[in-house]
């Protein structure tokens, strides 16, 4: 008998502390972008958190403006475009929960534009330098002797039938 009173003393205790076990809480309030380093004129994808996930939140910055954050997966989303006319610096972004949280994040914006040219890695970036009409040229003469050429065999293999 003393081995069931030990089995059930045990699951009293097991009882008391399930009992009175602390509700699980959210994560800590943040704000991620990503990237945290973007060109102007491109996106950036924003996750955070706020006590309360269920509700929808705030970021704002200078270098996007003002932007809501909605639930989705247990955390808040949003993606923002940085405008192409927003200089090169580091701007902070503020998250504002329902609940008065808040947090900050940092998002270096550079430059933006294209590059005129592709890398210097063979034809493709060293196409514009006057060789692409040589190329051209040099292809359909190519063309124009194989098809000569071939006419030529024809001819020939005709003649020799007959």
């Amino acid at each position: 008998m003393g081995g069931r009173g030990a089995i059930a003393a045990a699951a009293a205790v097991v009882a008391v502390v399930l009992s009175t076990a602390a509700p699980a809480r959210a994560a800590a309030t943040y704000v991620e972008l990503n990237p945290a380093t973007v060109q102007a004129g491109y996106l950036v994808g924003i996750r955070a958190s706020c006590d309360d996930n269920t509700k929808p939140a705030t970021v704002e910055s200078e270098a996007f403006g003002e932007v809501k954050v909605y639930p989705q997966f247990d955390v808040l989303t949003a993606a923002v475009t940085v405008p192409a006319e927003k200089d090169a610096r580091r701007y902070t972004v503020r998250l504002s929960c329902e609940g008065g949280e808040s947090a900050t994040a940092r998002l270096n914006v550079l430059e933006g534009g294209r590059p005129s040219e592709g890398p210097a890695t063979g034809f493709g970036g060293m196409a514009d330098d006057g060789s692409g009409g040589l190329l051209v040229g040099g292809g359909v003469v190519a063309i124009a002797v194989g098809a000569l050429l071939g006419v030529y065999t024809l001819r020939r293999r005709r003649a020799e039938t007959t």
